[in-house]
């Protein structure tokens, strides 16, 4: 029973991360034939959002709200972009959906460095912005709105909003990050990897492009001689770059998984590896777990024009 359970666990995960990979870059005759076969669901899809944006009434928020968001599904660097970018400022509040926690509703995550929940609660992201951000304040919501309204409540002068480019009912300061590379195919769910059409980056205040308007540096933090690399990112193939020789192995899971203390001690195992070199997002869900854990260290340095745009923004904000 219990392997049978491994097994689908496995194939699963192999799954998901196919499908992510397939929307991202098809690369066989099978993945471009089935990528167009679905084109009349991705046009009935583009229709629906297309359709939510030019009927959306923005609300105006009783604070400042910049948005940070992209186009297509999966990472873009948008959380190292934020932690970046909100260290530059005071008196703020990071407000999330809070993917994939074991919780409903509008909470407080943390507040002026204190952390007032776990992270089944927070959602990995959220508890990375509270441990990262220990001077703002941390909430998750799904009515987002709700979400900026407490923040208001409790003092905040400014929001950053994750991922809330696609939230046309709340008026706000919209940075596009650019996926890096882009997509192969420029279609919409689920012939491609956009969530919103291309041409929607007409609706960005500011759209950015990674090695131009922002730069990212890495760093392993306690490395040691044989590293696994385990993560549970969007696109894990965006860290093939930063890996250093003595990498032992590379463990790939679904976007936001839970990872489990057994299954990452049999990784190690198997793999004869000293540590685990996993990134700060997934490092929250591993700290309690007594491993030894390597980490790579991400930090984005932004251009000062990208700070002077949103500096006049909150200047004129009314």
């Amino acid at each position: 029973m219990i392997k049978s359970k491994r097994l689908l666990h496995i194939v699963f995960n192999k799954l998901i991360l196919w499908v992510e990979r397939y929307l991202f870059y098809p690369s066989s005759f099978f993945e471009y034939l089935l990528a167009f076969a679905l084109l009349p669901l991705s046009f009935l899809y583009c229709v629906v959002v297309i359709s939510k944006r030019i009927f959306a009434k923005a609300k105006k928020p009783p604070i400042p709200v910049i948005s940070i968001g992209n186009l297509t599904i999966g990472g873009s660097g948008k959380t190292p972009f934020l932690i970046a970018l909100a260290q530059e400022f005071e008196d703020i509040a990071i407000v999330l959906r809070g993917y994939k926690r074991e919780s409903k509703g509008t909470i407080l995550i943390s507040q002026s460095g204190t952390i007032l929940c776990d992270i089944k609660t927070s959602g990995d992201e959220a508890m990375l912005y509270a441990k990262m951000l220990p001077k703002a304040c941390v909430i998750v919501s799904e009515d987002r709105l709700k979400g900026i309204n407490l923040a208001s409540q409790i003092g905040a002068k400014v929001v950053f909003l994750d991922d809330g480019f696609s939230k046309a009912s709340i008026e706000k300061f919209d940075i596009l990050l650019q996926a890096k590379p882009s997509p192969k195919l420029p279609f919409c769910l689920p012939s491609g990897a956009y969530r919103e059409p291309p041409f929607f980056k007409k609706y960005a205040n500011l759209v950015l492009e990674e090695e131009k308007d922002f730069f990212r540096e890495v760093a392993i933090e306690n490395p040691t001689p044989h590293m696994l690399l385990v993560t549970a990112i969007s696109k894990p193939q965006r860290l093939e770059a930063y890996l250093p020789k003595n990498i032992v192995g590379k463990q790939y899971f679904p976007d936001h998984f839970s990872f489990k203390k057994e299954e990452l001690q049999e990784l190690m195992q198997r793999h004869n590896a000293s540590s685990i070199l996993t990134t700060t997002k997934d490092a929250v869900k591993m700290e309690n777990f007594g491993l030894n854990l390597s980490l790579l260290s991400l930090h984005v340095k932004i251009n000062q024009n990208v700070k002077d745009e949103i500096n006049t923004f909150l200047s004129n904000f009314r």
